[in-house]
């Protein structure tokens, strides 16, 4: 026969196992807690792949400043420039944790121009990433030195065909919108110009002006100052209307361009397998801050920037559209960078 313990004898271990089931327990309940704190529990970091001072990171701080508002939760932007257009601070967001405390507000370059111009990049930007939201686009303006005998888009599409080759125009960057909307201008129009990369928009717009180069274009809220100022000539801007501010100026489409259309838009991206509650919420908010009049009048309406805030599938819809055009022009362009 087995031995029968006593309930004396039962005693320890049935103690020993009540503290283990309790102490199980309550890590159990610590587990809980956690997995299912609201989210942002916790500072968030929108890192801008591009240097401070533009319209990118503009849009980054503003749409942060708001976030850690409307949440009570710290926003931390990071500028993270370098490596060809935002290649750094791009990859650093991909290869970061899926949990929604790292996104990316970049430029349109990052998803629809970069995989076009580069044969190899440290990031995916179909597979690597989530779309949150479009953020805003800001139309840009064709300028000319104040020198260039010309006062429309007309007058320089035949100087340029009378001088092909000899006037040059700044980019910040190859690839860049401001290097791949003149490339366009020149498919459309059957001229070419030559193209003087720099690192930026700040130092092409001041060769602009002291005359180093004869034009460009660039976003109208970089170059409103000097234009008023009468250092800069605009010829037309890339909207698809014209500016409320400036009714008397031209769209480049109506000039003679039908259907051109020159810009740069903004987006907000997480690493992809970010949860989707997250996206969710953090569209929505973001909707609500781009709906507000009073963000609008102090961030967007300074920098000539309009909201073009949408659904995730929408702003996807909006990179696969635009990487099958910018594609189309870059490979008849012959436009390559290593």
């Amino acid at each position: 026969m087995f031995a029968t313990r006593t309930r004396r004898e039962l005693r320890p271990v049935t103690r020993f196992a009540r503290a283990v089931t309790l102490v199980i327990g309550f890590a159990l309940v610590a587990s809980t807690g956690v997995s299912a704190q609201p989210y942002p529990g916790k500072p968030i970091h929108i890192v801008v792949p591009f240097a401070p001072g533009g319209i990118t990171d503009v849009l980054g701080r503003a749409l942060g400043q708001r976030l850690s508002e409307a949440w009570g939760q710290q926003v931390v932007i990071e500028n993270k420039p370098g490596g060809g257009i935002g290649q750094v601070g791009t990859e650093y967001v991909a290869r970061s944790t899926q949990d929604g405390y790292t996104l990316l507000v970049t430029a349109d370059a990052t998803f629809v121009t970069s995989p076009h111009i580069y044969s190899k990049l440290p990031y995916d930007p179909i597979n690597d990433f989530v779309p949150i939201t479009g953020l805003g686009i800001s139309p840009q303006a064709l300028v000319v030195h104040p020198s260039l005998s010309v006062r429309t888009l007309s007058d320089l599409v035949d100087l340029a065909k009378k001088r092909p080759g000899e006037l040059n125009y700044g980019t910040f960057g190859i690839g860049s919108s401001g290097h791949l909307n003149i490339i366009l201008l020149e498919g459309m129009t059957g001229t070419r110009f030559t193209p003087v990369h720099y690192r930026g928009a700040a130092p092409a717009i001041t060769d602009l002006i002291g005359g180093h180069i004869q034009m460009m274009i660039v976003s109208i809220g970089l170059v409103a100052q000097p234009w008023q100022a009468g250092s800069l000539k605009v010829l037309g801007f890339g909207s698809t209307g014209r500016i409320a501010q400036y009714p008397d100026v031209p769209t480049l489409a109506e000039s003679g361009l039908p259907g051109y259309e020159a810009g740069s838009w903004y987006g907000l991206a997480a690493p992809k397998g970010t949860p989707r509650d997250i996206v969710i919420k953090l569209n929505t908010q973001t909707q609500r801050i781009f709906d507000d009049p009073g963000f609008r009048e102090k961030f967007l309406a300074p920098n000539f920037i309009f909201s073009i805030v949408s659904s995730p599938e929408a702003f996807a819809e909006r990179i696969r559209g635009e990487w099958a055009k910018w594609g189309k022009v870059i490979r008849e362009a012959s436009v390559k960078a290593e």
